[in-house]
C-alpha cells in the first residue's frame, strides 16, 4: 500500500509538472488563418482549433452585431465548450469626415458593445483605407480617429489596438509612418499589435521598434511566409526574447498562406512553437 501511494504521488506529480508547462504556452490562433472553414463550418473549426491545443483565438468575422453570424454569447459559449478564451477581434471603421463622424460613432458603439457581450478583451483595427498612406495630415487624422475609438472602448473596459502591414514601413515628408502613429497615439488608448512578419518585410526590425517604443505591443502577431519556420527568414528567438521589453501579453498565430490545407497549416505552426524552448 505504502509502494502504491508512493507511485501515485510520483504520477500525480508528474501530471503536474506536465500541466504547468503545458500552462506556460499560452498561444492563440487568428482565424482568418481558417476563414474558409469558417465559413463552411465555424463549430466544427473550432473544435479542431481547441483539440489542437490553441488557448484563445481572435477573430475576423464581425459584421452586423455577429461573429460569424453567430450571436456574441453564443459564440463566446461555443469557444468556452472548446477549451478557447475569446481574447480579441479584428475589425475597424475607415476613418470618417466631419459629415459622418457621429454616424461612425454610432457604428463604434453599437461594435463595442457587441465585443463586450462575447467577453472580447481587446478590438484591433486591422488596416487603414488610403487616407492612411496618404498626407501626413491625412495620417493625423487617423491618430485622432483611433483616439478618439480607444477612450470609448476603454470606457467599456477593453482595450483598442492597431495591427500593422507592411506599407506602414514607408515614408511621409521623411517620417516612418508607423513612427508617426506610435508618437502621435496616447498609449493609454492604443496598443499596437505587430506583425512581425510584416515589419520584416516592410524592411524594419521587430526588436529595434521594442527597443524604441517599449509597452507599445501589447499583442504579437506570430507570422512566416507560410508556417511558422519555414521560410527561415524569421528570427522568432530573438523576437520572443525581447517581448517582454514590447510589453507583449498575448502571441497570436496567424498564417495567410500555405504548404498544406490551412488547418493543417495551423497545427504545424502551433508545434513549432510548443517544440522551440524559447517560447514560455
Amino acid at each position: 500500500m505504502v509502494r502504491i501511494s508512493v507511485l501515485f504521488t510520483i504520477c500525480a506529480s508528474l501530471a503536474l509538472s506536465v500541466n504547468a508547462q503545458t500552462a506556460k504556452k499560452e498561444i492563440g490562433l487568428q482565424l482568418w488563418s481558417v476563414r474558409d472553414d469558417m465559413g463552411k463550418d465555424a463549430a466544427g473549426t473550432i473544435a479542431q482549433i481547441g483539440e489542437m491545443g490553441y488557448t484563445f483565438v481572435e477573430a475576423a468575422g464581425y459584421a452586423d452585431g455577429k461573429f460569424y453570424g453567430i450571436e456574441p454569447a453564443e459564440f463566446k459559449a461555443l469557444l468556452n465548450k472548446n477549451g478557447l478564451d475569446f481574447l480579441s477581434s479584428h475589425t475597424g471603421h475607415p476613418v470618417p469626415d466631419a459629415a459622418s463622424w457621429d454616424e461612425t460613432m454610432k457604428w463604434w458603439d453599437d461594435c463595442i458593445d457587441a465585443h463586450l457581450a462575447a467577453g472580447v478583451k481587446y478590438i484591433v483595427q486591422p488596416s487603414m483605407d488610403q487616407y492612411g498612406y496618404g498626407s501626413l495630415q491625412d495620417l493625423k487624422r487617423y491618430c485622432d480617429y483611433f483616439n478618439a475609438v480607444g477612450e470609448k472602448c476603454n470606457a467599456k473596459g477593453i482595450r483598442f489596438g492597431y495591427h500593422n502591414h507592411d506599407k506602414e514601413f514607408g515614408e511621409v515628408d521623411g517620417i516612418i509612418r508607423y513612427d508617426y502613429m506610435l508618437q502621435n497615439t496616447d498609449p493609454k488608448k492604443v496598443m499596437f499589435q505587430m506583425d512581425v512578419y510584416w515589419i520584416t518585410v516592410g524592411g524594419k526590425d521587430p526588436v529595434a521598434y521594442f527597443k524604441k517604443y517599449p509597452g507599445r505591443f501589447e499583442i504579437l502577431h506570430i507570422k512566416d511566409k507560410k508556417e511558422l519556420g519555414e521560410s527561415g527568414m524569421m528570427n522568432f528567438e530573438r523576437i520572443f526574447a525581447a517581448k517582454k521589453k514590447a510589453g507583449t501579453k498575448y502571441i497570436i498565430v496567424e498564417v495567410e498562406q500555405y504548404n498544406f490545407d490551412p488547418i493543417v497549416s495551423v497545427q504545424k505552426s502551433l508545434e513549432f512553437l510548443m517544440n522551440a524552448d524559447y517560447v514560455k
